[in-house]
């Protein structure tokens, strides 16, 4: 059988789209999403994400990095899904359910509440996550949030001169984090503005990561730095991020579809029919 999918992009951070909402499709497992996600020899993406019935949500949402791990959100690819599907929506992510509304500048997400506890980062041992007593050479003193996946954030006078490329795998992978992390480093320009680059756990580097600025930016907000509506300036495009008093997050940005197109399931071992829903 062949597959449809459709491919799509949030500032960069690009994505295979499978929607088995309607019509089920092969079950999806890591060593399929990886082979998928491959520049050379798949479609190619940063994250595979697949649409599926929802008994608690307009519909289900789950999103395979690169490196074929399931992961709990990722705000870019929301807003793409928003996109796709057209209209306002509740959408059942492992990270909790979350809202997508177009809007005129794009696509408004409504994140859920952040979290800050050592257990809810997670971390190994207890410790401040406001200021964290750890460094790697140059970076120290994180910050770290979960906003439906985990986040370390470091405030450096210059993002450009963090080798991230190097110590993001390095930090990604320390025993301090069970479950893995999300790294980001970021520079506050502005009671307003904040650059950002990231290194996206199970993904490398890519060009946006709308959870990595909702991090970020609460990070940002809770140490005083900047105001709580914020632009977080990416390599790929700007997001705005506002934290709101009733302490909901929302994302907006835009997103857009490249192209679409269908492959060989069994090309990529996909034979039998998995449950959707």
């Amino acid at each position: 059988m062949r597959i449809a999918f459709t491919k799509m992009h949030g500032l960069g951070n690009d994505f295979v789209v499978l929607d088995a909402r309607e019509a089920p499709i092969p079950e999806i497992d890591a060593t399929a999403a990886a082979a998928i996600a491959d520049r050379h020899t798949g479609i190619g993406c940063d994250q595979l994400v697949l649409l599926e019935p929802s008994t608690s949500a307009d519909f289900r949402m789950r999103i395979f990095n690169a490196d074929g791990s399931e992961v709990e959100a990722c705000g870019n690819a929301t807003r793409a899904v928003g996109l796709l599907h057209g209209a306002a929506a509740r959408i059942e992510t492992l990270g909790g359910v979350i809202a997508a509304t177009p809007v005129q500048s794009g696509i408004s997400v409504e994140m859920g509440e952040p979290s800050f506890g050592w257990d809810e980062i997670p971390l190994a041992y207890a410790m401040d996550t406001h200021a964290m007593p750890v460094a790697w050479e140059d970076l120290a003193d994180p910050i770290a949030v979960n906003v439906g996946n985990p986040h370390a954030i470091f405030f450096v006078p210059d993002t450009n001169a963090i080798d991230l490329a190097r110590l993001g795998p390095e930090i990604e992978r320390d025993p301090l984090f069970p479950e893995r992390i999300n790294v980001n480093v970021a520079t506050v320009t502005s009671r307003q503005a904040i650059r950002l680059r990231v290194w996206e756990r199970g993904a490398g580097l890519t060009r946006a990561c709308g959870t990595g600025a909702c991090a970020t930016a609460i990070g940002a907000m809770r140490r005083g730095l900047v105001d709580r509506r914020v632009i977080v300036k990416l390599p790929g495009g700007a997001l705005t991020i506002e934290w709101r008093e009733d302490g909901e997050i929302v994302m907006t940005g835009p997103a857009a579809e490249s192209f679409r197109g269908d492959f060989d399931a069994a090309a990529y071992g996909l034979f039998e029919f998995g449950t959707a829903g």
